[in-house]
């Protein structure tokens, strides 16, 4: 039944493209053979629309094909745009990255620069060039040497200011520090804000320990920093060592996570020279 259907709209549909096709026949003959004017007018509301009826469906393919030619087209354009656009955004990413890392770097030399010009006029900077570091031995070494003013006993200290070390070893053009955590290690010092004096043990793992406190009644905790002393005559006074974590281990700067260290020298009287 349906087909039937489908059928006789397909021969409705094609009666009227041959009648509408063969009116613009009909128009012509009649200019030729019979040029009634009045009539050709009359006509020629009928068979024009009709003719453009007609010329819109037989072009019809062609203007799809067309369309989707420039659509095609502009898909494409759409694409290459996008791809432009999107290497134009990793490039600036890039280069903001590449900002970013400089102006931290900057940052970074110029806490360093404030802190070396805060140090007495010795003060010498070097590069941390290898950790050393063994069961129960902490070293590590430096890119400066005699050649470069340092000798043994002079003090190493981080970017930030706290100790790191001491000078053992000195060489034409390098030298061997002997970080805070190495077994040999052992240094005065006291508790910031009081008077309560103690020893810095390094024991060869990545917490000395701190003990033998002057005062039997203090109980160290968590947080407390510690300083150097010059009660032994080893270290200049004042210089930050780390902070008790728990119970008398004590956070120290560890040699594998320095990049530079600066040096200090001082005298008899523990003063800087």
């Amino acid at each position: 039944m349906n087909q039937n259907k489908i059928s006789d709209r397909l021969k409705n549909i094609i009666k009227s493209a041959a009648a509408a096709a063969v009116l613009p026949v009909l128009f012509i003959y009649i200019m030729i053979a019979k040029p009634d004017y009045a009539l050709m007018n009359s006509l020629a509301h009928v068979v024009l629309p009709v003719a453009n009826w007609v010329g819109d469906v037989i072009t019809w393919p062609v203007r799809a094909v067309g369309n989707g030619i420039e659509n095609l087209r502009e898909l494409a354009n759409l694409r290459t745009e996008n791809e432009e656009l999107r290497a134009q955004l990793d490039a600036a990413l890039r280069n903001k990255n590449a900002c970013d890392v400089a102006i931290a770097e900057n940052q970074k030399l110029s806490r360093e620069l404030d802190i070396v010009q805060s140090q007495p006029r010795g003060a010498i900077v070097a590069d941390v060039t290898y950790d050393n570091t063994a069961i129960h031995h902490s070293t590590f070494f430096i890119n400066k040497g005699v050649k470069h003013g340092l000798e043994n006993g002079m003090v190493a200290i981080s970017t930030d200011g706290y100790l790191v070390g001491v000078i053992t070893d000195v060489a034409p053009n390098f030298s061997r520090v002997r970080a805070l955590n190495d077994a040999n290690t052992n240094i005065a010092v006291r508790v910031a804000g009081t008077d309560v004096y103690g020893f810095l043990q390094g024991n060869g793992s990545a917490t000395p320990t701190v003990g033998l406190f002057s005062d039997p009644d203090f109980q160290p905790s968590d947080g407390v920093k510690l300083i150097t002393s010059s009660i032994s005559g080893v270290l200049p006074s004042g210089i930050t060592v780390g902070e008790i974590t728990e119970n008398t281990y004590v956070h120290v700067i560890k040699p594998d996570s320095l990049s530079r260290v600066i040096l200090l020298d001082f005298d008899e009287e523990n003063k800087y020279k």
